[in-house]
């Protein structure tokens, strides 16, 4: 049997700004298993509009390898570090890299969104109520957040959709 070390595990990789292709193209050349998920997106300048291939993930990028093997990985250009939680490096399930794949590949729209917990700051971005700041205090299954707005010292509890918010730093 081997050693858990050995397995070869998805974890996250924090690449530069804009480096995520040079990056990836680094640790291919070192013959790592390395998952870039891109997405064809319309942006416009200021004299023309044109599709673009962009990073789903800004900054980020996907690794296959064993963990032992993580500093081979911040030793390459354009690598800022690997993602990390108490100090234990962040493992992806090979269930939710194959989702990404299936998603992209299946021409789904793909839009990142906000990722919020209970007890996150954010601000209202858009609607009447813009501007106002508070705490996520419940999600809902609707993909709904209720948030606490402090504005006249009392809670003030509101469904707001998750589009609308920003997460306060």
């Amino acid at each position: 049997m081997t050693e858990p070390t050995t397995d070869p595990k998805w974890i996250a990789v924090y690449t530069k700004a804009r480096h995520e292709k040079l990056a990836c193209e680094q640790l291919q050349k070192k013959g790592m298993e390395v998952y870039l998920p891109i997405i064809r997106s319309k942006r416009r300048w200021s004299d023309r509009m044109k599709w673009v291939d962009m990073p789903l993930f800004s900054s980020y990028l996907f690794v296959r390898i064993p963990l032992k093997y993580h500093l081979f990985v911040l030793q390459t250009i354009g690598v800022h570090h690997v993602v990390k939680f108490n100090e234990a490096i962040a493992v992806i399930p090979d269930e939710q890299i194959e989702a990404i794949r299936v998603m992209i590949e299946g021409g789904y729209d793909l839009q990142t969104t906000e990722y919020f917990t209970v007890g996150d700051q954010v601000e209202i971005m858009f609607g009447p109520m813009k501007g106002v700041q508070g705490e996520v205090s419940r999600i809902d299954g609707k993909e709904k957040f209720v948030l606490k707005i402090d504005a006249i010292q009392h809670a003030i509890a509101v469904h707001v959709d998750r589009g609308y918010l920003k997460a306060v730093s």
